[in-house]
């Protein structure tokens, strides 16, 4: 009994003596390899041999191997039985998921499939019907006369009158006031004239009338940024100023940086031919002293720019020929008649290729084609467009989907309207009132007809707005500008058209 008692307090101690780690090194070293034995067996072999004189150590590591084996056993256990966690559904926005890249392989597959359906039961309609001589036609009816080109031709007049007046003010030769009465005079008469040899001249088809008004259109926008440009130059230079921190429309004026390139055009030596005509070309409405400049040309990138061009424009045609226009021809008798149930199908029939074809045409013109001659020109700055397919209110679409006219709008229309007193809801009336006017006056001037369609659309865009800036949020809003852009250009699609119809087929069948 005596020792039996005596041994139970040895062992006891021999086991705290293990188990602590400042009582003994070599003891602690024992426990730390039997202890790691669970989990890596090469190294518990190594110290069991190590320290194979302890007996009581030896004979304790099954009951700790053992311990720890019955610990893992139960989380295995219970893993197995709990089986579920915290969590939301991908489909919901709290989940914080955004690949949806499948899905949108899924739209497209779909829109493909649900398109070729509609193509071919449209050539087994109609058969094929795009005809390129006819769309050379349209451009001009007499093949010796081309006035749409000539008036294209005569826009030089313009640009060099723009010139003469800002050197003659440069000098001083033309007073402040008897420069900008001569620029309004010029401006003016952009947009005047070619409306008169429109509506004048018979020869002029609206596609080839539409085509002028759009170059003169530009170039009213261009030489209006050019006189305003040098304008404030002029106004910083009698101020003898030496930078312009003050001001964003002149940089090369400012202080060369180090490693800046020294040869910065200052005014007035900006005042060249040279100079204006490659404001003239490049892909911007607003004017600068130095634009940013490539460093060289891309050859491939070019020539991809340009296998794009010609392949959108002839699909473009194709599909007009081919599926809007038989669309909008059996569209005729449901608006004649007033059948809204037949004028609401037609207008959702002709929904799909109108956008679809608006789509092909902003990717034509807003990347391939400014791209290509930005390369070509060695022009830097490309922002073109920015994200507005991801629009959740209209005001963000209309700022982002067209980025040289809403700089100049911003620069030179908007901004001097704040400047002057007018608050930002007038000015926002004020810039959709103006670009109303020109989508007006770039549809009924070479239809020869004045119905105010376009001039209404555009000025519906502002109670628009408003409602789906303070109703509609995030996907909502974003599927509310989407629609908006679907079914509104159909409605003035076949608006046009069907007066265009009644004012010249209807009085030729008559006669």
């Amino acid at each position: 009994m005596n020792e039996r008692v005596e041994k139970g307090p040895v062992t006891r101690k021999r086991r705290s003596s293990i188990s602590g780690a400042a009582s003994a090194g070599a003891t602690l070293k024992q426990a730390n390899g039997q202890f790691a034995a669970s989990k890596n067996n090469k190294l518990s072999n190594v110290k069991q041999d190590c320290h194979s004189s302890s007996k009581e150590s030896v004979h304790e590591s099954p009951h700790v191997t053992a311990a720890k084996d019955r610990g893992k056993n139960e989380i295995r256990f219970f893993g197995k039985l709990s089986c579920h966690k915290l969590q939301e559904s991908l489909l919901s926005s709290a989940s914080g998921y955004s690949n949806y890249r499948g899905i949108l392989n899924w739209c497209v597959v779909m829109l493909v499939l649900s398109n070729a359906r509609l193509f071919l039961e449209n050539l087994l309609n109609y058969g094929i019907l795009v005809d390129p001589i006819q769309v050379i036609s349209l451009f001009l009816e007499d093949p010796y006369s081309w006035p749409a080109a000539c008036l294209v031709i005569v826009s030089n007049v313009f640009i060099l009158a723009a010139l003469y007046t800002e050197r003659r003010l440069s000098v001083g030769t033309f007073s402040e006031q008897f420069g900008t009465n001569i620029h309004c005079v010029n401006l003016t008469t952009i947009l005047c004239f070619p409306v008169i040899t429109i509506l004048l001249l018979d020869s002029v088809t609206p596609v080839g009338g539409a085509f002028a008004l759009g170059v003169y259109t530009v170039l009213f926008l261009k030489l209006f940024s050019y006189r305003d440009v040098n304008k404030w130059c002029r106004g910083i230079q009698h101020a003898k100023a030496r930078t312009l921190s003050r001001s964003i429309s002149c940089p090369a004026v400012q202080k060369a940086t180090r490693g800046e390139r020294q040869d910065k055009v200052s005014y007035p030596g900006n005042l060249t031919l040279r100079d204006l005509y490659y404001f003239v070309f490049a892909p911007t409405l607003c004017y600068e002293l130095n634009f940013p400049r490539s460093p060289r040309i891309r050859k491939r990138f070019l020539l991809r720019r340009l296998f794009e061009m010609i392949f959108f424009i002839q699909l473009m045609v194709g599909l007009i020929q081919q599926w809007m226009v038989p669309s909008i021809q059996n569209s005729m008798k449901p608006f004649q008649d007033m059948d809204f149930s037949r004028m609401i199908e037609r207008l959702l029939k002709l929904a799909v290729p109108n956008h679809f074809i608006w789509l092909i045409f902003f990717y034509w013109f807003f990347h391939s084609s400014m791209n290509f001659v930005a390369e070509l020109m060695r022009f830097g700055d490309r922002e073109f467009y920015r994200d507005w397919w991801n629009s959740e209110t209209v005001t963000y679409f209309w700022q982002n989907w067209n980025i040289p006219v809403h700089k100049w709008c911003l620069r030179h229309f908007y901004k001097p309207m704040l400047k002057r007193g007018v608050s930002k809801r007038m000015g926002q009336a004020g810039v959709f009132l103006a670009s109303a006017f020109f989508h007006e006056y770039l549809v009924s001037v070479p239809l020869k007809m004045f119905r105010l369609w376009a001039f209404m659309g555009m000025m519906a865009q502002l109670p628009l707005a408003w409602f789906v800036g303070r109703f509609l949020r995030g996907n909502y809003g974003n599927a509310a500008v989407w629609i908006s852009l679907i079914i509104g250009q159909p409605v003035a699609v076949l608006m046009y058209v069907h007066d265009y119809y009644i004012l010249h087929f209807d009085e030729t069948k008559a006669a």
